[in-house]
Parts: C-alpha cells; structure tokens; sequence
C-alpha cells in the first residue's frame, strides 16, 4: 500500500510541482487552504502532511494543530519562504515533525518525508506491540468471575498505581505471575522494564550476584562487572517469585535496598540508588517462616505492605468453564487442531476434580485433551485419568466416599443415613438413580427413607 501524502500551499505552481514530482512514489493529494486539507484529512488516511506556514491571510500553524487533532493524525513538515529559528522551534512545539525553507531543495524534502515516514512504522508498531502486551498482560488475562477473583482484582487495580510493596500469596498454579504482570502494566511504569527472579531457581551465592549485581573480581570467575537485577530494573517492577527461599544473609541486603533504596554490588563498598517497585511472591506461609526463625520478621512486614492472596482454583470452581474455553482455543491454535469444546459430562469432571496444581494443571488437562481428542467434542474419556475418575462419583454406579473419622462413626444406622443421602446428593434427588447407586429396588430406598426420618429428601 502506498503512502499517502498531502501536499498544502496557496500557490499552485507550487502544489502542481510538488505533486508531479512526488507522485511517482506516493498517493499524493493537494489543498490550497486549511478547509480544503481538513477535508481530504477528515476523509482519507494521511500519512504525512506537508504545509506552507503562510495560506492566503491563514496560517499553518493553525492547520498543524487542527490536523493533530484527527483521529489518525499525519506526520507534519512546515515549508515556508519565511524561516527563522524562532518560527522552526515554535512549529515543533505544535508538533510538527521538522521544517524545510523555500525555496525548497526537493532531495532534501524527499529525505525527510522518507525519515518521517520511517518513524511513523515504528510508531505503528510500538502501538501494536502495546496492544499485544495489553492482551497478554492485562487484568483481562485473570480469567473468572467469582467473588473471591473479583476481590483479588479490585485489590491490583487499587494498589497498582502506587508505589508500595506489594507480597502475592497463594498456592502453586494460581496465577501470581500473571497478577505480578497486571500490577506492573497499570502502574504507570509499563513503558520501563519488568525484572523476573524466580528465587528459587537459583543458589544463595548466585542469587545474591543475580539480585545485586558484582565488581570484576569479587569471587572466583568474576571476570568483569555486572549489574544485577535491580540496577536492570531502576525505573521499573522487580518480581522476586518464590521470595521465601532465600537464605538469611540474603533476606539482610534485601531488607535494606527496601528501607534505603541503594545497593551495593558484591565485592562492591559504593551505594548504589535504585528506583525500583518491588512485587514478590510465595506459595509458603510466610507468617510461619518467621515463627521458625527461617525467614526476618523485619523484612516480612517490608514485604507486606499490601497482601495479595490468590485463591486456589477448588475455591473457585465457576470459574473452570471460561478458563476451559481460552485453553481450548489456545491449544486448537497451538496445535493446529480444529476448534473444540467440552461435553456437559467433561465439564462435569472438571468441575467435581479439586485441581492441587490449580489453574496450570487445568491448562495441562486441556492440552492433554486436545491432543488425545478427536472430532468436535471432548469426553471425559479425553480428559487426564484423575480428572476423570473424580466426575464418576457423581454418576450412577459411580463411588460414594464416606469418611470414617472417629469411632461413633461406625454407627451402622448413622453410616445407613449418610449413605443414603450421599446417594441422593449426587443424584441431585433422583430416588430412581439414587436406589442404582445404592444397588437397591426404589421400593427398598423408599421404606429406607421413611426408617431413616430422611422421606423429605430426594424426588
């Protein structure tokens, strides 16, 4: 697609002359006035425009300001026969792109049309760059609807902009990247750099030279000087995930680049200043840590000026279809599969499984199916073995658990009743499907019930 330009002067031979000679190379249009090119600006796509300072009693000026205004604003080059210095600077402070002088040097012109236009492609995609990393992290990636969901992103919008500390806590698999991710996007600093240490992935010499950076020679192989961490991230977020597997003598520099806002590399004796937003995570009790004496109680309240808790995907199971439905087109994508969706029975199994690796190991369950699936729907015979024998409890014939926990327990009439309303309860009332479960006639269900003072339940 070609580049369109939009040539703006009062005189004609002007217009004339630079159409002819740019329009081998470009879509190029032509306005005598500021009307004419709002016009065409209004109507068309222009990339970049260029305009005579003096319309016929208007000024340029005026033209450039209105044109920056548009929806799809041009590139502006100021033309006039009248250049000074002060009129340059004040047509960049409306924004214009640069300034040529008349009369014009046109290779000089076609440079500058060509660097501007080269500048506009970068800004086009730094925009969609932007955009990608909205969709990717952004809130709207915090897939779910559930109350306790809704409470954790009320909390990230609220402290995002903030420069607080911020600790996020929860289980393994529940997403505490993906909100680090979203605090860092919304803060006002998304443009700077999101720093990433998974604490746990690496040793307490390395971690320390990985956090805080080393001069040439502090320890054996410290062949030159290197920044760490949080040098990398001044201006920006640094992420320490799994921040409750550091080593004390760790925890101690920690704590003073939190209350001093300086480092000092190792092998280092200069202070260091840093601007950094620290957001870190664990998956361990932080509280209890510091009770056993593996974890500083100072750095813990450093750490926990705002508290995050992720809830475990068991505790928030209406959640499990829309999470099951971005996965499922994420994989079909992935894996070159046609699109896919669930039975009810899946869905069924999905939700009855109580997912101990939370929403990562759902999404390992939808690969799996997605995989091993054929045709348009997935059964729960596609779904991983576990997942699928937890949705047999709630089928006919399928198992009903009953906990023993206690010697009154064993109570042969008290085990009979929760029996019975077990059966009932995963047969959502059925009597008819309830007596199968059971292996009895509904006739044996129904004297039962009457026995049991349970003929209320059931239908």
């Amino acid at each position: 697609m070609e580049a369109t330009l939009l040539i703006v002067d009062d005189e004609k031979n002007t217009r004339d002359g630079l159409r002819r000679f740019f329009e081998d190379d470009y879509d190029v249009y032509v306005a005598a006035g500021i009307e004419e090119a709002l016009t065409v600006l209004r109507n068309d796509r222009v990339d970049v425009m260029v305009t005579d300072l003096r319309l016929a009693g208007e000024s340029g000026m005026d033209l450039i300001d209105a044109a920056l205004k548009q929806p799809q604003p041009p590139v502006c080059i100021m033309m006039t026969a009248y250049g000074s210095v002060d009129t340059a600077v004040e047509a960049m402070k409306r924004g214009a792109y640069d300034f040529v002088t008349k009369p014009l040097n046109m290779d000089e012109l076609e440079i500058l049309i060509h660097r501007a236009l080269r500048g506009r492609k970068v800004e086009e995609e730094n925009r969609v760059l932007r955009q990608q990393v909205d969709r990717r992290y952004g809130l709207e990636n915090i897939v779910g609807s559930s109350v306790v969901l809704e409470r954790v992103l009320d909390t990230v919008r609220q402290v995002a902009a903030t420069r607080a500390t911020v600790l996020i806590e929860g289980e393994s698999g529940t997403g505490k990247e993906l909100v680090a991710h979203a605090i860092h996007h919304l803060s006002g600093r998304p443009k700077d750099r999101l720093v990433i240490v998974h604490c746990a992935a690496l040793s307490p010499q390395l971690l320390e030279s990985e956090l805080f950076g080393h001069e040439k020679g502090a320890f054996t192989g410290a062949a030159e000087r290197r920044i760490g961490r949080f040098e990398a991230a001044d201006g920006g977020t640094l992420f320490l995930d799994e921040i409750g597997e550091i080593e004390p003598a760790t925890q101690v520099k920690l704590l003073r680049a939190l209350g001093e806002r300086k480092i000092e590399r190792v092998g280092g004796n200069r202070s260091i200043e840093i601007d950094v937003r620290l957001v870190a995570a664990t998956n361990r009790n932080l509280a209890q840590r510091v009770k056993e004496g593996a974890f500083r109680e100072d750095l813990f309240y450093r750490l926990r000026v705002i508290t995050i808790t992720m809830p475990p995907l068991r505790d928030r199971k209406e959640d499990i279809a829309a999470l099951t439905s971005g996965f499922l087109r994420e994989f079909a994508a992935q894996h070159g599969r046609p699109p896919r969706e669930l039975t009810p029975e899946a869905l069924q199994c999905l939700e009855a499984y109580d997912w101990p690796g939370n929403v990562r190991e759902l999404r390992a369950a939808i690969e799996h199916a997605v995989v091993l699936g054929s045709g348009p729907r997935l059964t729960p015979r596609h779904l991983p073995p576990e997942v699928r024998d937890a949705g047999r409890a709630g089928e006919p014939g399928g198992p009903v658990k009953i906990a023993l926990d206690a010697r009154s327990d064993f109570n042969l009439h008290k085990v009979e009743r929760r029996l019975i309303s077990g059966a009932l309860e995963a047969t959502q009332g059925n009597r008819t499907e309830a007596a199968k479960l059971l292996g009895i006639s509904r006739r044996t269900l129904h004297r039962k019930l009457k026995s049991l003072d349970l003929a209320e339940e059931g239908c």
